[in-house]
């Protein structure tokens, strides 16, 4: 019961259509979630005249997906009168199938946007008021529009520890308005000014035409709140440093890889450095391209989560992108991809460690690593090209900047089977921005050795020069 959204346990095998029934219902509706049908081998074993799924009385279960139109009423006079929202959009948009909503609302309103890392895609990457991904590797625009909001729309998202994390210094001057369909995160980690429960894309359309037909409501003037996050967009771009050994940059090889492919390929992550690196420098535009585990922190995820992306797309270009650790505990999928038919390519960003565990060991522990090697530089073991051809696959190592995008386009070419880039990279490149563990929001550092970049005296008025110098003198 603790992990999963309800099981069952058949007794009768005239009672395995409707259990069926039933879990299907469960797992889809709602909060999406797993159901489990325990059907003992007795059972299994047993004959029975099949008419049809029969689907069961649950009185139990009965999710809102329709919001209460006082609350939409409530919720669309407190935005009118913020002079700092954000919308801060969770997994549950892309459930709900609600992206174009949030869109329409979201320009109706002119209020900035956050995607957390399961909600990638569900708001163009591209799109002026988008200001990114929020949290512990987010940038640092999208987690200062939280921490200086004046009003949170949540829609979707449950306030996790990776995107708040100190609650007591979080937001600390903003109201809540939290839309979800599962009434139990509703306050659960932050005060509420406004509960809505529903499904998101039903919230979403009544927000918009509630907003749209109140005549009382004067649109917003979110201006100067825009201009202080877009001087933050100027001063804090996306980048990275050569590394220090020598290898390749992991973040040139994932920029090269999205600006080849392209954003209507499905690109899916395991966890860790390569992960947060995909994260923030994959560009996505379209909801369910983006594959990922998110909270649940499921090393070796990519592999089989790309081979279900294919057996559900197989017209759409599929990408891996592991780690070395993570693609060791699952590249025995290969076969069953080389076997029935499934040409995913496999990005593994090599560099020889368990690098989340080993940049924590390098910021907080005085560089004392343990644990977390794989390999030594300059030898392959395992040799991930040897073993991906023993498996089925196509195989390619890159060790140069100027062979990251011929190797990218010889994977693409090959459609018969998978392909699997050992791209070997440098150990020591770290994932930045980065908010260490408990810590507060406050405290984001854009590079070792900086100042938190909240200070109380900063202002959107600071001098971009004095920032970027003060960066090149770090």
């Amino acid at each position: 019961m603790p992990i999963t959204k309800h099981n069952f346990i058949v007794t009768k095998a005239e009672d395995i259509p409707g259990a069926i029934a039933a879990a299907f219902h469960l797992a889809s509706t709602g909060r999406p979630g797993p159901v489990l049908v325990d059907i003992p081998k007795d059972v299994q074993n047993a004959l029975m005249e099949y008419s049809g799924p029969v689907m069961p009385d649950l009185p139990g279960y009965k999710p809102t997906t329709t919001p209460h139109p006082r609350q939409i009423t409530q919720a669309v006079r407190r935005i009118a009168r913020a002079e700092r929202p954000v919308l801060y959009v969770g997994g549950g948009v892309i459930k709900a199938e609600a992206s174009r909503e949030l869109r329409e609302f979201a320009e109706l309103t002119g209020i900035p946007v956050v995607t957390t890392l399961m909600a990638l895609g569900a708001f163009p990457d591209n799109h002026p008021q988008h200001m990114g991904m929020p949290g512990m590797h987010g940038t640092v625009p999208a987690v200062a529009a939280l921490q200086r909001a004046d009003l949170i729309i949540a829609v979707g998202a449950r306030f996790d520890d990776r995107v708040t994390g100190d609650t007591d210094t979080f937001a600390p001057h903003a109201e809540v308005i939290h839309a979800d369909i599962d009434p139990a995160e509703i306050g659960k980690i932050r005060e509420v000014a406004v509960p809505i429960v529903g499904d998101a894309r039903e919230v979403l359309l009544r927000l918009t035409k509630a907003y749209a037909n109140d005549a009382e409501l004067d649109a917003p003037n979110l201006g100067d709140w825009m201009e202080y996050l877009g001087d933050l967009q100027r001063r804090y771009p996306r980048g990275f440093e050569p590394t220090s050994d020598g290898l390749l940059n992991p973040q040139e090889v994932i920029q090269q890889l999205s600006s080849i492919v392209g954003p209507e390929a499905i690109y899916c992550a395991g966890v860790g450095q390569h992960q947060m690196w995909s994260a923030q420098f994959l560009d996505f535009e379209h909801p369910r391209s983006w594959i990922n585990s998110g909270g649940a922190g499921t090393m070796g995820y990519a592999v089989p989560a790309a081979l279900g992306a294919k057996a559900a797309c197989p017209e759409r270009e599929v990408w891996a992108i592991d780690g070395d650790g993570c693609f060791q505990m699952t590249n025995q999928e290969l076969t069953t991809a080389a076997v029935e038919g499934f040409p995913i390519k496999v990005a593994v960003i090599n560099n020889g460690n368990l690098g989340m565990v080993r940049q924590w060991q390098t910021l907080f522990y005085e560089n004392k690593y343990s644990h977390t090697k794989l390999r030594e530089h300059d030898e392959y073991v395992p040799d991930f090209v040897k073993l991906s051809e023993a498996l089925g696959c196509e195989s390619i190592r890159v060790t140069t900047a100027e062979g990251i995008g011929p190797a990218i386009e010889r994977a693409r070419s090959i459609n018969d089977r998978p392909v699997v880039i050992d791209f070997i990279v440098g150990q020591d490149a770290q994932v930045w921005p980065m908010i260490g563990g408990g810590a507060s929001n406050e405290e984001i550092q854009y590079a070792l050795g900086l100042r938190p970049l909240f200070d109380e005296n900063e202002s959107a008025a600071e001098d971009p020069a004095d920032i970027h110098e003060s960066l090149e003198e770090a």
